[in-house]
């Protein structure tokens, strides 16, 4: 009875050790880039909730002379963590879906479809994307007075810029991806690609907008440097409130790329 209860073991051992196995070199660089994508971006988003849920009623609160005492101090440290988080967020999310979403799909249309497209072609075509909406962004909010007194008005602007954008995205992705009349663009394509252009412009946004015009404020407020002119709080309060609302639709379509959703074909 002992040598037949064992005489399975072999085969046991054979199928526990295709189950559990040590990462390769290029399957810990994937998991590398996941991680360090999700620990960035839960820092970066954190904080972008903390400052538009917690901070912005919390300030109003606030005398002149509490400001002076707490706020260089205080924000001066969230708003470090803040705009590097997005940095590193981004960064980290562009290299995992440039080396292994965008690549896959592009090798499958070179070598299935006998296509001939070219990645990185097609990544610095999609980036032109996100800069150009924080181009046309930055210049309303800094030029245009008139569409950013109201906020539902600036809000308006906003969506009709992002939808418009979104559906160029969706246009691009279809129209470069096809060869000989059939699309190889997969949905995590799609998503991601959509998805991370709404990060891209939000990490614009934070240092662009959100972080020269905070440093300026919280150096007048520690009197290290001039008066800081009215109309920069403002200016750095609509950043961050679009980057707030603007993060809802990008974790969407982040959480559609892993297939409980698919909105984008195959």
């Amino acid at each position: 009875m002992l040598i037949e209860s064992t005489a399975h073991l072999p085969i046991s051992l054979a199928m526990l050790q295709e189950l559990f196995h040590p990462p390769t070199a290029q399957d810990f660089l994937r998991i590398f880039f996941r991680w360090f994508h999700f620990v960035a971006g839960i820092m970066w988003i954190g904080l972008l909730y903390f400052f538009n849920v917690v901070n912005v009623p919390v300030q109003k609160a606030l005398d002149a002379d509490t400001k002076k005492k707490v706020n260089p101090d205080l924000l001066g440290r969230a708003l470090w963590y803040f705009r590097w988080g997005a940095v590193v967020t981004v960064l980290a999310g562009f290299a995992y879906f440039a080396m292994y979403i965008l690549k896959t799909d592009v090798a499958n249309a070179n070598n299935l479809g006998r296509g001939n497209l070219s990645l990185w072609f097609i990544l610095f075509a999609w980036l032109t994307y996100p800069i150009f909406l924080f181009i046309v962004e930055f210049l309303i909010i800094k030029k245009v007075p008139a569409l950013t007194k109201d906020g539902r008005i600036f809000a308006i602007v906003m969506i009709l810029l992002v939808a418009f954008v979104t559906w160029g995205l969706i246009r691009f992705y279809t129209a470069m991806m096809t060869v000989e009349g059939q699309s190889w663009a997969s949905n995590k394509t799609y998503s991601i690609g959509i998805g991370g252009a709404y990060g891209f412009l939000m990490m614009l946004n934070v240092w662009g907008i959100i972080w020269p015009n905070n440093k300026r404020i919280l150096a007048a407020l520690a009197g290290t440097g001039p008066a800081a002119a009215p109309e920069l709080a403002r200016q750095a309060f609509l950043a961050s409130r679009t980057n707030a609302w603007l993060s809802l639709p990008m974790l969407l379509f982040m959480a559609t790329s892993h297939g409980d959703w698919v909105a984008f074909g195959r």
